[in-house]
């Protein structure tokens, strides 16, 4: 079964300094890079998301800006793909769903940010396009939400959201977990 490293969204505005923090957002993008290691030794494919603001109302990841740019600790190397997204699910309207299909991956290995928002609704739509997927919880991030009259904080919100998926849709590990995978190490896929 052909594996790819999914990172979604790890972009700069995430981060201090950004125009839309995250909670341990270094932390989640350390164990990123630990994923993203194991998977370039492992010879897997490798696609990053990144997310650009269509909408006019929109206050963080607009174009032409330094907060859409993917965070130094993740760099795409150039034989990379790079596949720019305009909503949270990263199979609609992009090349995603053909890009994994022309490499015959079945298994995604996913990681990124918002917790509740970009990972939640790919994790789902790769479930539904028949994609088995792996969630790396502390490759993750989230943030403190509103709910009625009562903060939900970011450890609940993460906690939450992981909960759910891994009824379903997802295994859920530690990137530990996750490197420690024999599927980590296999040979690039064959293409026609």
């Amino acid at each position: 079964m052909n594996t790819a490293l999914l990172l979604i969204d790890l972009q700069n505005d995430y981060f201090p300094g950004g125009r839309n923090p995250l909670e341990e957002t270094e932390a989640a993008v350390r164990q990123a890079r630990r994923l993203l290691e194991g998977s370039r030794r492992g010879g897997l494919p490798v696609v990053h998301m990144q997310h650009l603001s269509l909408d006019p109302s929109a206050t963080f990841f607009l174009p032409k800006t330094d907060g859409i740019r993917i965070h130094p600790e993740v760099q795409p190397l150039p034989a990379e793909t790079v596949i720019q997204k305009h909503f949270a699910n990263g199979f609609r309207d992009t090349a995603l769903l053909e890009h994994l299909q022309k490499l015959r991956i079945e298994r995604l290995v996913i990681a990124g940010m918002m917790t509740h928002m970009c990972i939640d609704a790919t994790t789902r739509a790769a479930y539904d396009y028949d994609f088995e997927c792996w969630v790396a919880q502390d490759a993750c991030a989230t943030k403190t939400l509103p709910f009625d009259s009562q903060l939900v904080p970011a450890a609940y919100v993460h906690s939450a959201f992981l909960s759910a998926l891994q009824t379903a849709y997802a295994r859920v590990r530690t990137v530990d977990d996750i490197l420690a995978q024999p599927f980590m190490s296999q040979e690039p896929p064959l293409l026609d």
